[in-house]
Order: C-alpha cells, then structure tokens, then sequence
C-alpha cells in the first residue's frame, strides 16, 4: 500500500476529487495548508498599500491505495491539478506498513 500526498491550489480540489472518484477511491484526506516554492509568495495591494504575502494557500490531499494503482492515482492527480503555472504544487508517495479501520479491526487490503 502507498500513502499518496498532494499539495495543489485550492481551486483545483473539485477537478481532483473528481478524478479520484472515477479511478474508484472511495476515501480521501483534504487539509488547509500554506507555504511556498520556487514562487516564494508574491506581493498584494490592499487599499493603497503594497505588502509582501508569503505564505501561499494550498490543500494538502491524502489517500492510501493499494501498490498496483499507484501509479495511476498519481497520474490522475497531477493531471487534474495541472494548471501550467507557477505553483501547481507537488505530489508524492510513500510505503504503508499496515492499514486497520477502526470500526470493524479489518487489516491490510480490506481496510481500505
């Protein structure tokens, strides 16, 4: 199983939730994030005055997967985020040892 993480733009949590959906996740984790990358923040005006935003909004998505779709989940979100521009985001996967849903004690594959 793989941990798949994201870090996409707001705006694009539907495009990505919707690819999701039609490769079958039934489950996904979506947090408020900030931060910055290469673009390191830009500058605002607000009433006259010019000020320096440095801290970017993003969401971070979560989902496990089995080892065989993967690939195609990753795919799938860099694609639905995909906007062309500076700060899509970034998107990564890592093992999972083991999986339990709570509810019912199910393990490994069937938890998911």
């Amino acid at each position: 199983m793989k941990l798949i993480t994201a870090i996409v733009k707001p705006y694009r949590l539907d495009e990505v939730k919707t690819a999701l959906q039609e490769l079958g996740v039934h489950g996904l984790t979506v947090t408020e994030a900030s931060g910055y990358g290469r673009q390191r923040g830009h500058t605002e005006v607000y009433r006259g005055a010019e000020y320096q935003v440095d801290l970017v909004p993003k969401v971070r998505i979560e989902v496990v997967v089995d080892d065989a779709d993967s690939d195609a989940v990753l795919e799938a979100i860099v694609t639905a985020a995909r906007t062309g521009k500076i700060g899509d985001g970034k998107v990564w996967s890592i093992p999972v040892e083991s999986v339990v849903r709570v509810r019912t004690g199910e393990r490994g594959p069937d938890a998911l």
